[in-house]
């Protein structure tokens, strides 16, 4: 630190040297004409005698990341959002100009002209013939940033993370690509984006806990959403027939590389079709996206050289097919007692006040979702644990939902939608007496949306897609903070 402190002063001497010449550290617009993939793709591949006839001259901004000091000339390389390119400076081309350079630093951004020339190593470079200082850089660039016992600072300072790793801007690149690609497939298939509201007066729409904030004016509290699904459905009722959103979802849960409290998730809806018909549309849209963001079907995973096969069609199985096939007695499903006792023999930790579903859910979680690396739907689950969803007519105890898994991630949550004012009053309220027992993540009674059910929704399945999950695949990133920008995290201080 004391180090680093010494260099600050330095600078913040050359700052003074440089307000002292008349030359402003934090200058104003710069005209850009061209960026450095622009030039290189242009003309990296022109001879040396090629650049030399040309008259054009290129006009270029960014950070300088190198820069090699030979007295009467030096190199430097000049990082932009597009890449980084190198520039040749002389006193004999530049000048009085050339004397800048005495104040100047790895980290200061600059705006520049020159003619493009190849050096003696072939590498293309700008000449420069004349140059502004466009923002002094007072902290110095890290020398070495990368190694784990550096992820919390690039998690903190995500701007000089994003300076000096290159491969992490292009993670973000992707991210934008990836939130484009489902619009233009969803918008192409006749969907409409829609906006619901972020604060709630009943959280609802998912089992999790919510975050809680208070209105002044109106002196209510209110809860940040934990999911869109309530509103979403209200506007199938309303006659909209297909609809989605992209936005934050908030939940009062641990953080870890799977979670992260605000997280960006895509919801959508569809009237007049089921789960089934989702499962065709999920591989569709997913194939389509994994093309998109990283131009193939076989993605790497982990660091031991795998990879995940996207390519259709999909394995499909039900969670009690599923917990059978990776060891898991098929008695559980029978009552609670049974599913209690295989989890206490297979030494997983059960709260002794959870349900059957709930005992379920922890041992699928244990024994199945690690194995679940090349995509697999998981199908029909209790309905306890799931109690928004349509009971299937041949086995009511089971709902017509299917979870997506990839690389032991869950990444989709699908269902055939309960239309039953009846029967959704009904689970709601038994949601109410699991809250009463304990469960602070089960869902509370919704007045209004059971009122909205008996005017009348039309069959529909709906689908929740956790962005940074899938991100999380596409850039074979092992936290979710490798794909959040700004991803919570303790006070520093």
């Amino acid at each position: 630190m004391e180090e680093v402190n010494e260099l600050i002063e330095e600078r913040i001497k050359k700052l003074n040297r440089l307000k002292e010449a008349g030359i402003d550290p934090y200058g104003g617009p710069f005209d850009v004409k061209d960026c450095a993939r622009d030039i290189i793709n242009k003309c990296g591949g022109l001879s040396k005698e090629e650049l030399e006839s040309r008259s054009d001259n290129c006009i270029i901004a960014g950070r300088i990341v190198a820069l090699r000091d030979f007295g009467k000339a030096c190199f430097a390389h000049i990082q932009d959002s597009t890449g980084k390119i190198q520039v040749y400076l002389r006193r004999d081309v530049m000048g009085s100009g050339y004397d800048m350079l005495k104040n100047l630093d790895i980290g200061d951004m600059v705006g520049l002209s020159g003619r493009m020339f190849k050096t003696k190593t072939k590498e293309l470079t700008i000449e420069v013939k004349a140059l502004t200082l466009l923002c002094k850089s007072l902290r110095p660039l890290p020398e070495k940033w990368h190694g784990l016992k550096d992820i919390e600072i690039r998690y903190r300072q995500r701007y000089v993370d994003l300076i000096v790793n290159p491969h992490v801007k292009e993670s973000f690149l992707k991210r934008a690509k990836l939130i484009k690609a489902i619009r233009d497939y969803l918008d192409s298939r006749g969907f409409i984006e829609v906006e619901t509201p972020m604060m709630h007066q009943i959280p609802g729409g998912a089992a999790a806990r919510p975050f809680m904030t208070h209105h002044n004016a109106l002196g209510l509290d209110l809860y940040l959403r934990i999911a869109p699904e309530l509103y979403l459905k209200r506007l199938l009722v309303g006659g909209y027939e297909r609809v989605y959103e992209i936005n934050k979802n908030f939940r009062n849960e641990g953080i870890s590389t799977k979670h992260n409290p605000e997280f960006t998730m895509l919801e959508f809806y569809i009237a007049y079709v089921d789960y089934r018909y989702l499962m065709d549309f999920t591989e569709e849209l997913i194939t389509f996206l994994c093309k998109e963001v990283t131009g193939d079907l076989h993605v790497p995973y982990g660091d031991k050289q795998d990879i995940i096969d996207f390519t259709p069609p999909w394995k499909r199985l039900s969670m009690q097919e599923a917990m059978e096939k990776y060891g898991v007695d098929p008695r559980v499903f029978k009552d609670l007692s049974s599913a209690y006792e295989f989890a206490l023999k297979s030494g997983i930790d059960i709260d002794k006040k959870a349900t059957h579903g709930k005992v379920l859910d922890e041992l699928f979680k244990e024994k199945v979702e690690p194995n679940l690396i090349q995509p697999t739907f998981i199908m029909d689950y209790p309905v306890e644990l799931s109690p928004l969803a349509k009971r299937k007519k041949d086995n009511p105890d089971f709902v017509e939902r299917f979870e997506l898994f990839i690389g032991g991630r869950e990444l989709v949550n699908a269902f055939s939608e309960l239309n039953d004012p009846a029967d959704q009053k009904e689970r709601l309220l038994k949601q109410m007496e699991a809250r009463e027992t304990g469960d602070e993540e089960a869902n509370l009674m919704d007045e209004d949306f059971v009122r909205a059910l008996e005017y009348g929704m039309p069959p529909a399945a709906g689908e929740g897609i956790g962005i940074d999950r899938l991100l999380m695949i596409f850039t074979n990133s092992p936290s979710i903070r490798d794909v959040i920008l700004f991803p919570q995290l303790k006070p520093e201080y």
